[in-house]
């Protein structure tokens, strides 16, 4: 641990010389999220979404000159108005929805109905400020380099389509946003979300050079992390039998919806669990439909082949 972050020592993991992951309360889970910070010739912080106190004692110890967002799901992005006069860089793909919490809300929940719910549950609930426009975009392959850092950037659509990964060639450090190996799986309820994508997004990270992954949602993983990323991409398939269990007889997307499948009915808020599973059992029900796996009736959906839900 390098003495200069020895009163954060317990928030704080050091992964390469001048390289630090900083740990967020909630075990980094929703509404926080690890940051990464990297002392080159300049400060980068990748990510904001710790908490205030952490993100202050850290811009005191070492004042941070550019902020570098993985994507623009407010876990990440919380907080950034703390350093709303530093550089801020954000993925080629991120839409002008980022600088107004209504169209945010609209992009992520679908309707406008949802997305005034939304923009107060976050907005004020959490804080969030709306974004200013960023100084600098990057693109899938950029490379960001600051003194021995390398950090190339690598679009990693699926869960959102500005997910960034970044892999820090040097250390031999991937860091993989919301490849987050989290119990629950992927994520893909919202309406640009992709199964598919993720799916290629996952394989393509997993088969680079790294020596170490750092998710943004869990403790650093040194070594061979081929495990965790077979365990989270297993989560579709996961998904889909849970949902194939319940087509023993036709059902309809409302109707799966309500017997949550996916979420359990475990999620505190039942307005954003209905509008994700949704998201989710539709997006299943599509490629179950495009592979075969389960038919339309005008009952709703039904297993085509019962030897496809075992």
């Amino acid at each position: 641990m390098d003495t200069m972050f020895s009163q954060l020592k317990h928030k704080v993991y050091t992964l390469s010389d001048n390289f630090f992951c900083l740990t967020a309360p909630n075990k980094s889970r929703f509404p926080f999220c690890n940051g990464f910070l990297l002392m080159g010739n300049e400060t980068i912080l990748i990510d904001t979404g710790l908490d205030k106190d952490t993100l202050l004692a850290v811009d005191k110890i070492k004042r941070i000159d550019t902020v570098i967002f993985t994507h623009s799901h407010p876990d990440h992005i919380l907080n950034w108005h703390l350093f709303k006069d530093r550089q801020i860089w954000m993925p080629e793909e991120t839409p002008p929805a980022i600088t107004d919490l209504h169209q945010l809300g609209f992009r992520f929940m679908g309707t406008e109905e949802k997305a005034i719910y939304w923009a107060r549950l976050i907005g004020d609930g959490l804080g969030l400020k709306p974004f200013r426009e960023p100084d600098m975009r990057f693109k899938d392959k950029d490379i960001i380099e600051s003194g021995p850092f390398r950090l190339k950037a690598i679009h990693a659509p699926g869960h959102l389509s500005d997910h960034y990964c970044f892999f820090e060639e040097n250390s031999q450090t991937l860091i993989t946003g919301d490849i987050d190996f989290s119990g629950f799986g992927p994520f893909y309820g919202q309406p640009e979300c992709n199964i598919k994508l993720f799916r290629e997004s996952i394989k393509k990270v997993m088969a680079l050079p790294y020596n170490q992954v750092c998710a943004s949602h869990r403790s650093p993983f040194k070594g061979n992390a081929t495990g965790l990323f077979e365990t989270f991409l297993n989560g579709f398939e996961r998904h889909s039998q849970a949902i194939l269990d319940l087509l023993d007889a036709p059902q309809t997307v409302p109707g799966l919806v309500q017997k949550s499948p996916i979420y359990k009915d475990m999620m505190p808020d039942k307005r954003l669990q209905e509008t994700f599973e949704s998201g989710m059992i539709s997006k299943n029900i599509a490629l179950m439909l495009e592979t075969g796996r389960v038919l339309e009736t005008d009952a709703g959906f039904i297993i085509n082949d019962t030897r496809f839900a075992t």
